[in-house]
């Protein structure tokens, strides 16, 4: 293979509702922490042990103003995108990384109120930037839960 490829997909829980910055421009950007948590039985011990991960969040325009609407603290959402680390330097005067994936799609899952939203709800980057409520995902729509994974 001659290609290379960065993609992230990640499914989680906001640690924090998303905080929102915009620019002169008419651009935006949203940031927030999503964690991500894996589980494994410890073989020597037979203890149950969770391993969560942070992974930092950044949306772009018309998808960051519809996370800043939408999204709270503790909600579950799919996003995908690209890894990206920059450097900063921080007020000590000292060399920083933060690694962060820049959403080019993201999918609410947690089900919402009825005056918010009700269904899990698909954007991309390439979505109409007109519509400004989420279109109606199927999966959503089944009243009882199951427990499968799938």
């Amino acid at each position: 293979m001659n290609g290379t490829l960065n993609k992230v997909m990640l499914i989680g829980n906001l640690g924090k509702d998303p905080e929102i910055h915009h620019f002169d421009e008419g651009q935006s950007v949203a940031r927030f922490p999503i964690a991500t948590t894996e589980s494994y039985t410890n073989r020597q011990t037979g203890e149950r042990v969770e391993k969560t991960e942070w992974h930092n969040i950044v949306v772009r325009n018309k998808l960051a103003e519809i996370c800043h609407k939408y999204l709270r603290k503790g909600d579950k959402v799919y996003v995908e995108g690209k890894i990206r680390t920059r450097e900063y330097t921080d007020r000590d005067g000292n060399r920083r990384f933060i690694t962060e994936i820049i959403v080019s799609d993201f999918t609410f899952l947690s089900p919402k109120k009825q005056d918010s939203l009700d269904q899990a709800s698909p954007y991309s980057s390439g979505d109409n930037p007109a519509q400004d409520t989420p279109s109606s995902n199927p999966i959503q729509n089944n009243e009882e839960e199951d427990d499968l994974p799938f």
